[in-house]
């Protein structure tokens, strides 16, 4: 009888001890991964919609949250970029690269950023590093031809533009930076046929004015149609320094700022001046 009220009495205590201990709940790794990925997720169409600040903090937290995933740091990389925080960026996508070196997208973005903060060099040593991971990536080939157009090694730049096309050949960037590149080296009629190319693909305003620029002295009737054709799909065109942004050489820009002049074009060229005023 004995045994049996002590026992009794053994589960009343732990009865009465549990009901006053709390329960917790220990989430696991796996939980914490996941919701991590949805905050980075989240941080991601942030920055789609434009929202930079925003999805800089959600991707920030999911790094927080998780240190270990390649792609949370690519995230939160992209985001620092939208921020203009490249330094940082950089740092997010060192530890990428520590987590995992054979994502070709790390070293791509890389060269991005060092080519906006105008390192070349970097740029061009990191773009050639993805290009080894994949070889057939016709953007990063095309931006290698960028680069070497920016260092104006003109004929190198031709050819990876030529690579890029070869792999798709519907590309109308890197023709129309074929012909930027060809102008540069004095061959007007290859200009011509490659700013033609890719206005067949795509009506855009930089082979618009391009174009434009290189016809002035043959057709100039025809040169300020396509001029003021272009000022109308973008008035960022008439600005030298945006065109400088987008590649544009020396002798290009002599042209455009001749024909520019044009007294047939001036009211085009304030309304353009006018618009890019507006927006910023």
């Amino acid at each position: 009888m004995l045994c049996i009220s002590l026992i009794s009495f053994y589960f009343v205590k732990v009865e009465q001890v549990q009901s006053l201990v709390p329960y917790y709940y220990f989430p696991t790794i796996k939980s914490i991964q996941k919701e991590s990925l949805s905050l980075g997720q989240y941080a991601y169409q942030l920055l789609y919609f434009g929202q930079y600040e925003e999805s800089l903090k959600f991707a920030r937290l999911a790094v927080k949250i998780n240190k270990t995933d390649e792609k949370l740091w690519l995230t939160l990389a992209e985001t620092q970029i939208a921020n203009q925080l490249y330094k940082k960026a950089l740092k997010s996508l060192n530890k990428a690269q520590k987590i995992n070196s054979n994502i070709s997208e790390i070293y791509f973005i890389k060269s991005n950023i060092y080519f906006k903060i105008s390192e070349l060099e970097n740029a061009k040593t990191a773009l050639e590093t993805g290009l080894k991971i994949d070889p057939n990536n016709h953007k990063a080939i095309f931006q290698l031809g960028n680069i070497l157009l920016k260092k104006k090694k003109f004929p190198e730049a031709i050819d990876n533009f030529e690579k890029s096309i070869k792999l798709k050949p519907d590309f109308w960037q890197a023709i129309n930076n074929k012909g930027l590149a060809y102008f540069e080296t004095n061959n007007i009629n290859l200009s011509i046929k490659h700013f033609e190319k890719a206005i067949a693909i795509q009506e855009n305003a930089e082979p618009l004015l391009g174009l434009a620029s290189c016809i002035r002295m043959r057709d100039i009737e025809l040169s300020l149609e396509l001029a003021k054709k272009a000022l109308i799909k973008d008035p960022n065109y008439v600005d030298y320094g945006f065109r400088k942004e987008q590649l544009w050489g020396e002798n290009l820009q002599t042209s455009t700022e001749i024909l520019l002049q044009n007294e047939q074009l001036k009211k085009h060229v304030i309304l353009a001046k006018s618009k890019i005023n507006r927006s910023s």
